[in-house]
């Protein structure tokens, strides 16, 4: 037999269902950092040699400026990405950063015989220095 049940209405604890959602477990995802350029330098008789880790960005978007002795390495990290399922849009990030990184150098650089490449997330440069002056001394006579 059924038996109908009327609940009271003074048991109902409002606040319990408002904190129970709280106990669920939520899934976070950081957020990606932009990108840290990390370098190594290597100093030869005739020149400078750098390796510059710089992960998730495209060769177009880094730039290397030479100003004397001073070497700027740059990066623009542009991502979009989308998950779709079934034609349908189910979630679109972006992400957008930039990092620099400048050091200076014992020696001047021939800019005009810099050598770049980038591969595999790793920027590559060559800094030939700049030949300098030579001096010659004077006898006086």
């Amino acid at each position: 037999m059924n038996q109908l049940r009327v609940g009271n209405l003074f048991d109902l604890d409002p606040f319990d269902d408002a904190f129970r959602g709280f106990l669920r477990p939520w899934k976070i995802e950081a957020a990606s950092q932009v990108p840290r350029i990390k370098i190594d330098l290597t100093e030869h008789e005739n020149d400078y040699a750098v390796k510059a880790e710089i992960p998730g960005v495209r060769k177009e978007d880094i730039e290397v400026n030479i100003d004397g002795n001073v070497v700027t390495i740059s990066a623009e990290v542009k991502k979009d990405k989308e998950e779709k399922k079934d034609g349908r849009v189910l979630r679109s990030e972006r992400e957008y950063g930039y990092a620099s990184r400048s050091f200076t150098l014992a020696s001047a650089v021939d800019e005009n015989k810099a050598d770049a490449k980038y591969n595999n997330g790793v920027l590559e440069l060559v800094l030939p220095k700049k030949a300098t002056a030579t001096s010659k001394r004077l006898a006086v006579g």
